[in-house]
């Protein structure tokens, strides 16, 4: 399925979203990538979370993935803007949106870290995957964010 900048990426399967990765066209591509796996790592917090007891950092990893997810639409839709306007004020928002991207992602990361401190369970690995997965996802936004100025 080609890409469809109409279809919120939430609503895609993963494999549509994947494949629209794959495509030679320039959205989506790294900024969406990395907000997914924000995303992806803020699911796995939700389920240390879980484990932990922790109802704040339930309903904290919850909204940072939405966020993130709606962030990799966010990302699509302004390098798409920029490639066809090539204007000053698009050009900036391909650097908003990873910024963003990235900030997300470092909270998602401090979140993890704190709920990893407290569980002993079977979910740690998880804890530790949403960090290590975090850390990648904030820091690809910035590059991007860099590559972009």
């Amino acid at each position: 399925m080609p890409w469809q900048s109409s279809v919120p990426v939430a609503e895609l399967r993963v494999g549509e979203f994947l494949a629209a990765l794959g495509e030679r066209t320039p959205a989506p591509a790294s900024g969406a990538a990395a907000a997914l796996t924000g995303a992806f790592a803020a699911s796995l917090v939700e389920l240390a979370a879980g484990f932990a007891d922790d109802e704040a950092a339930i309903v904290r990893a919850k909204a940072l993935s939405t966020r993130l997810t709606q962030l990799a639409d966010e990302d699509a839709a302004a390098y798409t803007a920029f490639i066809e306007s090539g204007s000053e004020g698009a050009r900036r928002r391909t650097i908003e949106v990873p910024e963003e991207i990235a900030a997300n992602a470092d909270e998602v990361e401090r979140l993890a870290g704190e709920v990893g401190a407290r569980i002993t369970s079977s979910v740690a690995g998880d804890a530790e995957a949403a960090e290590e997965l975090a850390r990648a996802a904030a820091r690809v936004a910035r590059r991007l964010a860099e590559l972009n100025t």
